[in-house]
């Protein structure tokens, strides 16, 4: 292979290896800015939560579990940025290391170039091209020489069109590089801003933490007394199910099982139409509407220690969502409503059946369905109840399969 032709192949190797080098890139480029984006809306969506909430708020233990979500999503948008920032600086080396082969390689194509278009020239000032074709020795030799100066002067147009190819692809590199160097320097100076609310926030965090030591056994008091309460409540909504189930094996003339008869778990007894529902339900995991237009995930579901109080853990049956006042909440997915309860402390409760799947809506007022209403996706339950104390309007969201608890974060997408 002669040196010209390899130094080509290579300068091409080189380019096909970038190019799907820079497409992955992209990729978690894209990924990045989508993840930085999707931050940056749950900080405004609690800023725009606590502004609302900030007359009524007088639970000092509400404002720092608030100040506790947002220095968390503060410092993984934080984070998010940083990688932003890492990506583009490897994306800006290479763009340098594009720019100086594409130079390199520029270089080598105009110096080819005019070496042929001087031996071109000097070929036409010894002999035309007539003389040229008269001078053969045989019909054959004169088409082949028609064919040559075909051929010289075909790969005399694809030179030229290289070197406008390369040049405008030198172009559009430094273009590049120079909105890449710009992107880096945004997102530096928005990690600095966010920094600096981050300290702000945890000096705020730090001297209501402070309050909350100097009483600290009325605050634990109160928690406990909270976490009473919605295990009372969880037990009725359990026990709500149960009772759901052993109507559904009435109607259907089904008796309990040996399982079901030792004492464990319970399930529905199903129809071909209820199976169906339940399957299509079970398809769309982690694919389902949230139950409120607008809001934030305010307490997540399991068991979590306090952000402030290290000795003490909390149990969270489901999800509790902070929306905004007067927001109403919405089937996650079709179904019917199975029950209504109205409990103390708990508000109204909406029980909707998707065959052997229940989503419960906890903390409604003005209802706006009633028992056996076929419910389709997102239609309008009630409206979320604002608690008195804390001024927060929180939709407790709970997803069952027949009796078993199932973590909501699972099924709705991107909670």
């Amino acid at each position: 292979m002669q040196p010209s032709r390899f130094y080509k192949l290579l300068i091409f190797m080189m380019l096909l290896l970038g190019a799907s080098t820079l497409f992955a890139q992209n990729d978690r480029q894209a990924e990045l800015e989508r993840q930085r984006r999707q931050l940056m809306g749950q900080i405004e969506e609690l800023s725009r939560l606590r502004q609302n909430n900030k007359k009524d708020e007088r639970n000092v233990l509400s404002q720092v579990e608030d100040l506790d979500s947002k220095i968390k999503t503060r410092q993984n948008l934080i984070k998010v940025t940083n990688s932003q920032a890492n990506l583009l600086t490897q994306k800006i080396n290479q763009n340098i290391n594009k720019i100086s082969n594409l130079r390199d390689e520029l270089e080598k194509l105009k110096t080819d170039y005019a070496a042929m278009v001087e031996k071109s020239y000097k070929s036409k000032s010894s002999q035309s091209r007539i003389m040229f074709l008269l001078s053969s020795e045989s019909f054959l030799q004169a088409y082949k020489r028609v064919q040559y100066m075909k051929q010289y002067s075909n790969y005399r147009k694809k030179q030229g069109d290289q070197i406008k190819e390369r040049t405008e692809l030198l172009k559009q590199t430094n273009n590049d590089l120079i909105k890449q160097k710009e992107e880096k320097q945004q997102l530096i100076a928005q990690n600095r801003e966010e920094q600096e609310k981050l300290e702000d926030e945890k000096k705020q965090q730090d001297a209501l933490i402070a309050k909350i030591r100097e009483k600290e056994s009325t605050y634990v008091a109160q928690i406990r007394e909270k976490q009473k309460a919605a295990d009372r409540i969880d037990k009725e909504i359990d026990r709500m199910i149960r009772e759901a189930i052993a109507a559904s094996k009435k109607e259907t003339g089904a008796e309990p099982t040996k399982v079901e008869k030792a004492g464990e778990m319970p399930t529905f007894n199903l129809t071909p139409a209820a199976k169906a529902l339940a399957s299509d339900f079970a398809s769309n995991k982690g694919r389902m509407d949230w139950p409120v237009e607008r809001g934030r995930v305010y307490k997540r579901f399991g068991t979590s220690q306090h952000p402030t109080l290290p000795n003490i853990t909390q149990y969270n049956s489901g999800v509790e969502i902070e929306t905004a006042p007067g927001s109403v909440a919405r089937a996650a997915f079709k179904g019917t409503v199975q029950q209504i309860q109205l409990i103390r402390g708990g508000g109204y409760i909406v029980y909707v059946r998707h065959g052997n799947y229940i989503t419960v809506y906890q903390n409604l007022k003005n209802l706006k369905v009633k028992v056996n209403d076929e419910v389709s996706t997102k239609q309008a339950l009630g409206e979320v109840a604002v608690n008195s104390f804390t001024g927060k309007a929180i939709l407790k969201f709970l997803v069952y399969k027949d009796s078993q608890r199932l973590n909501p974060e699972e099924w709705v997408y991107n909670m």
